[in-house]
């Protein structure tokens, strides 16, 4: 029997178990498999099944030594059938093996993997990866030469460094195949650009830094020999998790505008609609789980502030010609954290 004559609700139980990250290939096949892993009901069987998760790290500053220390969380599904408690929000023992890295190191995710790329301040060519099914990490295949101030972005089946200094000289890049496992050279970026990055994100098949300083975003293309263009942010303030790229499209949250996104075709920023009832937070982190935005954002608890109660919102996006409409459902208190926690990373895991 072909699989295109299985009936739909068969042909979603069987796409349910193929790993998330195959769906792209998956979608190329034929009209019906991309309308099949495109359907919000996928990601209803694959919530069932407890498939995705987010991985969302803080940071704390030690006020007496200057320590920076990162604690990480899950949010992910629970067994419980009241829809006011379906997520859960937990403290994972996740420490990075490289002590000499005093910054955060740059994470990408792919699949049920968490890819720890060394060399924020100090240079390095490590590389850490994290495995969320074992909660193990082992050692990557080091970069060919030491890395420092860059961005990182995974595009296809492979990550991209791009920019830094290596060795006294700026801009280079190489990347990381993620199916031989090894590092290889890359087009160097043209023009040589700065890539000193507040977020990294993939969109339209590149590596894109959005840079604080200039407001400005700029994209590096290693399909086209490493071309790099720009565009312009809102000049308004956001926060490094405020940033996700969910079915190719880029959003940020911006403290006065709320949520927006870029429209690629038009080169203007537009605000999501429908989300006039959210009000105004700061401090947010945004993530893809399962086919909707994860919205989190920090409040002030009731004890004395000591401590910062974590909400999370998820919220529908639908696109259509007169642009993205948002439906946020009823906010949900996933825990606390310290008062000193701020946002580092939030990243989608799937298997």
């Amino acid at each position: 029997m072909a699989f295109s004559s299985l009936p739909k609700d068969v042909a979603w139980q069987i796409l349910a178990r193929v790993p998330k990250r195959l769906y792209p290939i998956v979608a190329c096949f034929s009209k019906n498999l991309r309308s099949l892993v495109r359907s919000p009901e996928i990601h209803r069987i694959r919530s069932l099944l407890r498939k995705d998760s987010l991985y969302i790290s803080f940071m704390h500053t030690d006020k007496t030594n200057g320590v920076r220390t990162p604690h990480w969380f899950t949010l992910r599904r629970t067994d419980e059938t009241n829809p006011s408690h379906e997520n859960q929000f937990i403290s994972v023992n996740l420490v990075f093996p490289d002590h000499e890295e005093i910054m955060p190191p740059s994470v990408v995710s792919y699949g049920p993997e968490l890819f720890f790329i060394s060399g924020s301040l100090i240079p390095s060519s490590a590389l850490w990866i994290f495995d969320s099914r074992t909660s193990q990490f082992r050692q990557g295949q080091s970069m060919n030469a030491d890395h420092f101030v860059k961005s990182v972005g995974l595009v296809g089946s492979k990550i991209y460094v791009v920019g830094g200094y290596v060795n006294g000289e700026s801009h280079q890049a190489e990347s990381f195949d993620l199916k031989t496992q090894t590092w290889e050279t890359a087009p160097r970026p043209n023009p040589e650009r700065l890539f000193h990055a507040t977020a990294d994100v993939s969109l339209d098949r590149k590596v894109c830094a959005l840079l604080s300083l200039g407001a400005i975003v700029v994209c590096y293309d290693p399909s086209r020999d490493g071309t790099c263009t720009s565009f312009v942010l809102p000049k308004d303030k956001w926060w490094k998790t405020g940033v996700c790229v969910i079915d190719n499209v880029l959003y940020v949250y911006y403290a006065r505008f709320g949520l927006m996104w870029y429209d690629t075709e038009l080169n203007v920023w537009r605000v999501v609609n429908g989300l006039d009832d959210m009000k105004k937070v700061r401090s947010v982190a945004m993530a893809e789980y399962y086919g909707k935005m994860a919205f989190l954002w920090r409040e002030y608890g009731v004890v004395g502030g000591v401590r910062k109660e974590i909400w999370c919102r998820m919220i529908a996006l639908d696109r259509s010609e007169e642009g993205i409409n948002g439906i946020a459902e009823s906010g949900q208190l996933m825990g606390s954290v310290p008062r000193g926690y701020t946002w580092q990373h939030c990243l989608s895991v799937s298997e």
